[in-house]
Formats: structure tokens, sequence, C-alpha cells
């Protein structure tokens, strides 16, 4: 992985003295030198990182503790073959040659769980029962919101992450939600990075530039 120089950190950055109780060394997997891979190795990704990626981001916030994200992952040749079909032409060949692939979707009927993950407030799934707008809505970001989560949680076990929307999302949807109850937001590959993995790194906006204060 190319490593960030300290030349390419402002001033404030490069002298690690920000008031962070995470030291200096997860900052950097998590955030600093954490890339979008677009190549991988062959190394498999199991179903027990998997769960302890899960176990870890469970925890982070969501509105109302919704919790609307679902993943499937797509571990058959048979349904990543289906998949591969419906990504966008610059993302078929990592689909298909990544270690694992995660759909990852926003389930629209989240609220029926609401009773068990908010019991403090009885009437919260009738809140959306009848509003099918505001429940997409709610369902979409929050499961974006827990997709960046999971994002994390996939560097923190030392793995990378390759999110993509150059997908049929509505085809996708018909091919593996075919209840109509999920919209797929993003397909994600995951592995450990293989050779020419990383893009040249972007510039991010400065704190001026995104900070105001009122």
């Amino acid at each position: 992985m190319t490593q960030i120089s300290h030349a390419d950190l402002t001033d404030y950055e490069a002298e690690f003295e920000a008031p962070l109780e995470l030291d200096p060394q997860a900052q950097d997997l998590l955030f600093r030198e954490a890339r979008t891979a677009n190549t991988f190795t062959d190394e498999p990704v199991t179903d027990e990182q998997v769960k302890a990626i899960y176990h870890l981001v469970k925890w982070a916030p969501t509105s109302m503790n919704n919790q609307p994200l679902r993943i499937v992952l797509v571990r058959s040749d048979e349904a990543r073959a289906r998949l591969v079909s419906l990504m966008g032409d610059g993302n078929k060949a990592k689909t298909e040659a990544a270690p694992l692939v995660a759909i990852l979707a926003a389930d629209l009927d989240f609220h029926d769980e609401l009773p068990k993950i908010f019991p403090h407030f009885p009437g919260a799934r009738d809140l959306f029962a009848g509003n099918e707008s505001a429940r997409e809505e709610s369902a979409k970001l929050n499961a974006a919101l827990q997709i960046g989560y999971f994002t994390m949680g996939v560097r923190a076990a030392g793995l990378a992450a390759g999110p993509m929307t150059g997908l049929d999302a509505a085809a996708v949807d018909r091919e593996f939600f075919p209840d109509g109850r999920h919209r797929t937001l993003v397909v994600m590959n995951i592995g450990k990075p293989g050779e020419d993995a990383w893009l040249q790194r972007l510039p991010r906006l400065g704190y001026d530039e995104v900070v105001a204060t009122a």
C-alpha cells in the first residue's frame, strides 16, 4: 500500500497531536492509509471474519436504532455470475475476481423490528407503518450510515473494501430480493488488496472549506 507521507498532511495532522483517543496506527489503518481496493489476492474471506466485523459495527448509531441494513454474501459461483451480469462494465472483472462480494441493501420493512430493538417507545412501528415514503427515506439514509460503519469494520479486520454503485440496482433487487422489501444501495468487494490495487489518492477538502460556526 502507498503510504501517505507527512508532506501530504497539514501541519496539524502531521503533528499527530489531535485530541483523539484512537492511537495513530489505528487512525492510519481505518482512515489515512486505507484505500478503496480495485484488485485483491485470492486469500479467502471467512464467515468468521464477516461475523467479527458485523458484531463490531452493529453497535454504531442509527436513528431510532432502526438498523435497516441487510447483507447478502455472494458465495456460490452461480450467484456470483448472476451478480456480475448486473454490474457496470467497469466493475464486472473486479467483482468476478474478488474473494468475497457483499450486496448491501436497505430493508424497507425495518419498522417491523422496532418493537424488539426500540422497546421503550411502543408506538415506533406505527409511526412508519402507514407512511411508505418516510419509511423508504429512513431505511436508505440509515442503511447508508451502516454501510459506512461496515466499511470501517472491514478495514479494522485488516481487509480492504471496494464499494461500488455502478450497477443496475433495480435488477439486483429483482434477482436477489424478489420479495420487494429491499433496495440495493452498494455492492462491495472485500479481501486482501492485490497487485496495483490502488488508484492515485485524491485530494480532500480542508477544514475551513467544510466547517463553519454559527
